[in-house]
């Protein structure tokens, strides 16, 4: 795999493995929550595809949504209307229920970790995708509780956060194992063309993230830092090339940090076209902190603009590029590169990849970030990265930068790559 572009599975193969090598993922029942939502709604449509005979039940508040969505997933597919701030409802919704995917985001603001306490008490396996600092943390602090019920849960398991950080883990996996080397820098550079067709709940979270300080990591210290600031010109490989991108307080800085113990951390993300990085970059230089704070107040925001988002989107298009570069103390680099051409497909199978690694029966019980140490959250880190890139247009890891750039690098005595 390492130096090499990674080959796909067919759809087929989650259904051959087996959970402690006896019951099938394919048995066991999955309740989305939010599933008539963008990322909820391309998860379970990805599990139906990676894992046919998996019952899916998809869980919104908008019946007609999810008959519809039920409709094109088969006949062990169906819809359960649910508000998931009702904790009642919720426990009842779980019973039976194998594993519980909570994608009914936006994380941000969000005081309690109702989902999860609610699948601790069920006893029902749990993941979700959150973005959030905060609540990941907050999710984190029911470790103990989750271990003493026997219950396997992984926080920030979708895309970015999620995939992201399982590539991170296996860059410094790489480097300590083969190359024999430290990490001294990561960093990861994520790349959206619009609201890569995730539409209002995307934009909410952007807009939210400019109400909070950006926390990175420097040789050990932390750091706050402006948001949308600190520009890079970075480039993404074929099909996307150099993009500008801006730091924005992401989750996977500070799990990476404390779990991996990289001391120089850092995140950022830029969109196209252009003029919504102008706009990102205007919010946040004069509108006070405390506007985007306000829920409520960015909730009316988005319902203001997200007409205009929805007319750029089918011009810009829904590709989502991730380049994770890790460098290390002997002075070498390394990259890892996934493209999809379309970010509403591609998170529910970045999800979808992490319901079937914690199906399969090899996720510890407690609650785990996706980079923990593989066989504790993860049983097969390469395998997940296999499901999860399902479409992409380039994925590629362990390579040096120039292997992938499209601009030309000189590399010494006037030869250029």
């Amino acid at each position: 795999m390492a130096g090499a572009s990674i080959p796909l599975p067919s759809p087929s193969l989650a259904s051959t493995i087996s959970k402690e090598g006896t019951n099938k993922p394919a048995s066991s029942r999955v309740l989305v929550l939010g599933g008539t939502g963008r990322v909820g709604g391309s998860t379970a449509t990805a599990l139906s595809k990676l894992c046919p005979s998996l019952q899916i039940q998809v869980a919104g508040r908008n019946r007609e949504k999810g008959a519809a969505l039920v409709s094109k997933l088969g006949e062990k597919s169906e819809f359960v209307e649910l508000d998931i701030n009702n904790r009642r409802m919720l426990e009842r919704a779980l019973d039976g229920v194998d594993l519980v995917v909570h994608t009914a985001g936006p994380f941000q603001r969000q005081e309690k970790c109702t989902v999860l306490e609610a699948a601790i008490s069920t006893k029902t396996a749990y993941i979700d995708v959150c973005d959030d600092t905060e609540y990941s943390w907050r999710a984190k602090g029911f470790h103990n509780l989750a271990v003493e019920a026997g219950i396997p849960a992984i926080t920030t398991a979708g895309i970015y956060p999620g995939v992201s950080n399982v590539m991170a883990a296996e860059l410094v996996h790489a480097a300590r194992s083969k190359d024999e080397a430290e990490p001294e820098r990561l960093r990861f550079f994520y790349y959206t063309a619009g609201s890569g067709g995730a539409g209002p709940t995307i934009l909410t979270t952007s807009l939210l993230l400019l109400g909070e300080d950006v926390i990175a990591y420097n040789k050990g210290e932390e750091v706050k830092l402006k948001p949308y600031s600190g520009a890079l010109s970075i480039d993404f490989g074929k099909g996307v090339r150099t993009k500008d991108v801006y730091l924005l307080n992401l989750p996977e800085v500070k799990s990476v940090h404390e779990i991996l113990k990289v001391p120089t951390v850092s995140a950022r993300f830029g969109t196209a076209p252009f003029f919504w990085n102008w706009g990102m970059l205007a919010f946040a230089k004069f509108l006070p902190m405390e506007t985007f704070r306000d829920k409520n107040k960015v909730l009316q925001l988005v319902q203001l603009i997200d007409p205009l988002v929805r007319v750029v989107d089918g011009i810009a298009g829904e590709c989502v590029s991730m380049r994770v570069d890790l460098e290390c103390t002997n002075g070498k680099t390394t990259i890892g590169l996934f493209t999809h051409k379309k970010l509403s497909v591609s998170v529910g199978y970045a999800t979808a990849a992490f319901v079937l690694a914690v199906l399969e029966g090899n996720t510890q019980p407690g609650v785990w970030f996706p980079e923990e140490p593989e066989g504790i959250a993860i049983e097969a880190r390469k395998l997940l990265l296999q499901r999860a890139a399902e479409g992409t247009s380039n994925f590629v890891m362990y390579k040096p930068p120039w292997m992938v750039e499209t601009d030309l690098k000189e590399v010494g005595l006037g030869i250029y790559v």
